[in-house]
């Protein structure tokens, strides 16, 4: 008896201590701790996210959404990229550099990072500093037609017509639907005086993108031989894009004066009065 009362008492506390373990167990909170690479995984999700916002033009979000993405995860040169992005977007060109310059140490042979340099250095007209960038880039990348075409857009600020035109020409031979680069050679020529060149190449720009920009310089260049094909045309590009109605606007799309000035006199044109009222009041109700 006194051994089989040893053995109750015996199991009794064998079954008290694994419950109380439990028990004791069942009240320990559980922390999931991620490790490194789903961190990554989850920073890069972010700078996805992040990229999106700036898309649909939802700057502050993305921006901040981007410092989170850096912050998780400082070595992944994409995410700088992003952030700098984000900061252009937000005007902070010293940050955007400083974000590009972290890019730089952690990939320097990556193209993207010094394609986004000479953009922001195009808008902060320093355009050395930009030349210089995109020639770096083009060093890792030969065959990006939209660096080379961005050259060439130097130098077409910098009157250089002749030598933008040969690099348009290269973007174009990459790519031959580049219709920009084909619209901004009837730029360039048009500065040349060559208005016959001018034509067949806006002409060339519409065919393949029926945009408001070849359409308006190529009713500037036919306002002389063929004013009513030249009023249809500019209608049209009033139509598309508004904002070639204004002087500025067609500056910063690099148009130069001697194309400016036609502009100007086919624009004054009175049966273009009431497009140019409606294009100018939809500028003043935009901004």
């Amino acid at each position: 008896m006194k051994k089989v009362f040893k053995k109750i008492i015996y199991i009794s506390f064998i079954c008290f201590y694994f419950f109380k373990v439990n028990q004791v167990q069942s009240l320990v909170p559980y922390y999931y701790l991620p490790t490194r690479k789903t961190l990554q995984n989850n920073s890069l999700s972010i700078g996805k996210n992040a990229y999106q916002l700036l898309y649909f033009g939802q700057y502050k979000q993305g921006l901040s959404l981007a410092k989170l993405a850096v912050k998780i995860n400082k070595k992944d040169e994409k995410l700088w990229l992003i952030l700098s992005e984000a900061q252009v977007a937000n005007n902070l060109y010293k940050n955007a550099l400083n974000s590009l310059i972290k890019a730089q140490k952690l990939n320097p042979k990556n193209s993207e990072i010094y394609f986004a340099q000479s953009n922001i250095y195009i808008k902060i007209s320093q355009l050395k500093k930009a030349k210089n960038a995109l020639e770096t880039g083009l060093r890792f990348e030969p065959n990006n037609h939209n660096a080379i075409f961005q050259l060439g857009n130097i130098l077409l600020m910098e009157k250089k017509y002749s030598e933008a035109i040969k690099l348009f020409d290269e973007a174009i031979k990459i790519k031959p639907t580049f219709w920009q680069a084909i619209n901004n050679q009837g730029i360039a020529y048009f500065e040349k005086n060559k208005i016959n060149l001018s034509i067949k190449l806006f002409k060339k720009a519409i065919s393949i993108e029926e945009n408001a920009e070849p359409l308006l310089g190529l009713a500037s260049c036919l306002r002389i031989k063929d004013i009513n094909l030249s009023l249809k045309l500019a209608k049209k590009a009033l139509t598309k894009n508004y904002k070639y109605v204004n002087y500025e606007y067609r500056k910063e799309q690099l148009w130069g004066e001697k194309l400016q000035t036609a502009t100007k006199i086919l624009l004054q044109n009175e049966q273009l009065t009431e497009d140019v009222i409606l294009a100018k009041s939809k500028i003043n109700a935009s901004s």
